[in-house]
């Protein structure tokens, strides 16, 4: 892209004092790179893996013993397939260390949460405070009989107490799982069930759109439908009275096991086609290393910002923004609708809380457009240095929005990942000229390249599947319950061999940066959040009125929406009742965001030879886009029952 697409450029003050110029000097000091420039340090890092991964722990201070060895890779002629080399490389094989010791770091008087609720609560809490919030709830799992590798679960909001649970899991060597409080009692226990948690946190209520939501009757149907539980915890006020050192003889300093550097630190949902959602483990000592790089490399995190990013614990952003602690940041929690009282309500947060990083969706910011608002008008925002967008494609008008509306002199971060590996692909650079409609960097220790059916790199420009070539440290640990690593390597590895696969089309462009379309796969994508079509199809299929169903996502703007088409029974039609049950059946049992934008009726469904629906052909004719390998369908003509449908104009 020309200049004329440049938005904004660092100054050179700016540049000199980011942590990234830092980490090059820091590397020519000590170790003798020269890495003058962003795609140099990035070259380096995927030529030398080890010694790059190595460098972040170093640089960053973390915690714990490094070890010796860097990497460890199984030999070639041990294990002739390259995508099979790519996902058993260990990094710092010999690394211990505790992710939670690492992310409360000492008890100071730092602020280390700040909290809001759409319904007037607030909270702030020390890194002090935090410790002894942590150590209480260590004790009530200690006397659960909580030890290393026991689950706990936390069906809960976005609030304080969630990330000391999570804490205190980690701290004692648990693996914590999160889901947030607006999945209904199925789409809960369709992810816990598979995990057979110890402990159970949840809430009673919690605010949404001006309305307290009770939990209170799903809790009693989860904890009943979950065996394994010792102890289900009702968080309200008051409910760690009594925990702490000897129980009510004062609190409790954290404890802090070291461990592994692959041991298991949580367990993430990302649901598939088929079957339950895939639950996916994920490692402590890579993720907390990919997140310290992604967080103060890429998006300058600094001691004593105030990073927020609206979330919930449903989303991987909020794993996320948990490891901004890391940094010395106090991590900016808010919970409840990002719409009320109004449009304009998380721009106060920024200037309530003094927030540095603004972490959204596309979707919000599309909104934001839709809606004509112009914050820079009505707010102060000088606390404000960056904004990172995902959860689904920013597009070029609202990069025009930010800058025109928001701030001139704020770094814009489209950044893209994904739940499977709870980070970024690629990212931004505060050293960096942003322009309009890209991301802008690959991240840095990840060999990213955009490529054809059969795994041949393509030239900027061309629009092909989005994958890394090489081993990174936050590749999942492995899927729970999957013998021999079928599901995982078929998630990632089989699709193109020899390199992850991530299921995104993507196209390069000419300054080094990266255009995410959409996805190449059929899970659907609504607000960022991944969904799998199963677990839509469990719930429709089985209404009297419908044969069977298939559900896409289409474009809406800067989001997904998802389409859902049903086959119905002779005689039946597609009344408005019927859509009312449909998404009456799937609010209740999945949760809103599972809800189809739009359901239209189908005579005939396509599948394969072998009887597959084929939802990317269905995807792709709605999208305008070519369908690839009609000859493998067995009813190809059925695909004319979805192509120019006036619901989807």
């Amino acid at each position: 892209m020309s200049d004329s697409g440049l938005l904004w450029a660092p100054s050179p003050e700016r540049v000199a004092g980011s942590n990234l110029e830092a980490f090059r000097a820091w590397l020519r000091d000590r170790r003798g790179i020269d890495a003058p420039d962003f795609s140099s340090l990035h070259r380096w890092s995927v030529q030398h893996p080890g010694p790059f991964w190595a460098a972040v722990w170093d640089w960053c201070e973390v915690a714990g013993d490094r070890g010796e060895r860097l990497v460890e890779a199984p030999a070639e002629s041990l294990c002739p397939d390259p995508g099979e080399r790519l996902r058993r490389t260990r990094f710092l094989p010999d690394a211990r260390l505790n992710v939670a010791q690492n992310l409360l770091g000492e008890p100071s008087n730092d602020t280390a949460v700040i909290f809001r609720s759409e319904d007037g609560e607030a909270a702030e809490l020390t890194r002090a405070e935090l410790h002894d919030m942590t150590g209480r709830v260590q004790q009530l799992l200690i006397d659960a009989g909580v030890g290393p590798g026991d689950r706990v679960a936390a069906w809960m909001p976005n609030r304080p107490e969630t990330g000391a649970v999570m804490l205190a899991a980690a701290g004692l060597g648990a693996v914590f799982s999160s889901t947030s409080p607006d999945f209904g009692v199925t789409g809960v226990l369709d992810r816990f069930s598979q995990i057979s948690p110890t402990v159970l946190f949840a809430c009673a209520d919690y605010p949404y759109g001006g309305r307290l939501h009770d939990c209170t009757e799903r809790l009693a149907a989860i904890s009943a439908a979950l065996p394994t539980l010792r102890r289900t915890v009702l968080v309200e006020p008051g409910w760690l009275d009594g925990y702490g050192a000897g129980f009510g003889g004062g609190p409790a300093p954290p404890v802090f096991r070291e461990l592994p550097f692959d041991h298991p630190w949580y367990v993430l949902y990302s649901s598939g086609t088929t079957g339950p959602p895939k639950c996916i483990v994920h490692r402590a000592g890579g993720l907390l290393v990919k997140h310290l790089a992604e967080h103060r490399l890429h998006c300058d995190v600094k001691p004593g910002d105030r990073v927020f990013y609206f979330t919930t614990t449903g989303w991987m952003m909020w794993n996320w923004l948990a490891s901004t602690l890391a940094c010395g940041a106090a991590a900016v929690l808010y919970d409840g609708s990002p719409a009320h009282p109004g449009p304009q309500r998380l721009f106060d947060l920024v200037d309530e809380t003094g927030i540095t990083l603004f972490g959204t969706s596309a979707k919000f910011i599309d909104a934001c457009r839709n809606a004509g608002l112009s914050p820079r008008m009505s707010h102060d925002l000088s606390s404000l240095r960056t904004i990172t967008s995902t959860g689904s494609t920013l597009v070029a008008e609202g990069f025009d929005w930010v800058y025109e509306n928001v701030k001139t002199d704020v770094h814009l971060a489209s950044i893209s990942g994904g739940t499977d590996l709870c980070g970024c692909l690629v990212a931004g650079d505060p050293t960096a000229p942003v322009r309009r409609g890209e991301i802008q960097r690959p991240g840095l220790g990840m060999d990213i390249d955009v490529v054809d059916d059969s795994g041949r790199s393509l030239p900027a420009g061309a629009e092909g599947e989005l994958v890394c070539r090489s081993p990174f440290p936050s590749l999942p640990l492995r899927f729970w319950d999957d013998p021999g690593n079928a599901r995982y390597r078929a998630a990632y590895f089989e699709r193109i061999g020899g390199v992850w696969h991530h299921g995104d089309f993507a196209s390069s462009t000419p300054s080094g940066g990266f255009v995410i379309s959409g996805r190449s796969d059929s899970t659907l994508n609504p607000g960022g959040v991944r969904i799998g079509t199963a677990e839509i199809y469990s719930r429709v299929d089985t209404i009297g009125e419908i044969v069977e169903s298939i559900a896409v996502g289409q474009p809406d703007g800067a989001d997904t929406r998802i389409v859902l088409f049903v086959k119905l029974v002779p005689g039946c039609e597609l009344t408005d009742e019927l859509r009312g049950l449909i998404r009456s059946r799937i609010r209740a049992e999945l949760s809103p965001r599972h809800v189809p934008a739009v359901i239209a009726a189908v005579d005939d469904i396509p599948r394969t030879r072998s009887g597959k629906m084929t939802e990317t052909a269905v995807r792709d004719v709605i999208c305008g886009r070519p369908v690839r390998n009609t000859s493998a369908m067995a009813n190809p003509e059925a695909l004319e029952h979805f192509r120019n449908r006036p619901e989807l104009a």
